[in-house]
């Protein structure tokens, strides 16, 4: 098997377990899934809001909030893991494509 295709097998699956995060806190009634807070949350767990966070908490704002396009943040479990699924495969299309592009440029420029 070659090189590439291993790695393509191995995004696949990757892709296939992206719902795991939503999934087993929502199992284990953990809340959020570990590590993905913002303010409010840090603020709920903690006490407060370091001021890192704070200051640059409002800097970024996701294409695609929690993984899950507009109205589909109340459709439940099975929606979600399925908007997990296409964010995780838009991501790995985009880094992809990316790194792609850097790659002919680069070789070009070797040239």
């Amino acid at each position: 098997m070659k090189i590439t295709t291993k790695l393509w097998v191995g995004m696949a699956i990757l892709i296939a377990l992206s719902p795991l995060g939503l999934i087993l806190p929502e199992h284990f009634k953990a809340g959020s899934a570990w590590g993905e807070w913002g303010a409010d949350e840090v603020q709920a767990l903690v006490g407060y809001v370091p001021k890192g966070l704070a200051k640059f908490a409002s800097l970024w704002n996701a294409p695609i909030p929690d993984y899950a396009f507009k109205g589909w943040e109340e459709k439940g479990l099975p929606h979600l893991s399925f908007a997990y699924i296409i964010s995780a495969i838009v991501g790995i299309a985009i880094v992809s494509m990316a790194a792609w592009l850097i790659g002919k440029m680069l070789a070009k420029k070797g040239d």
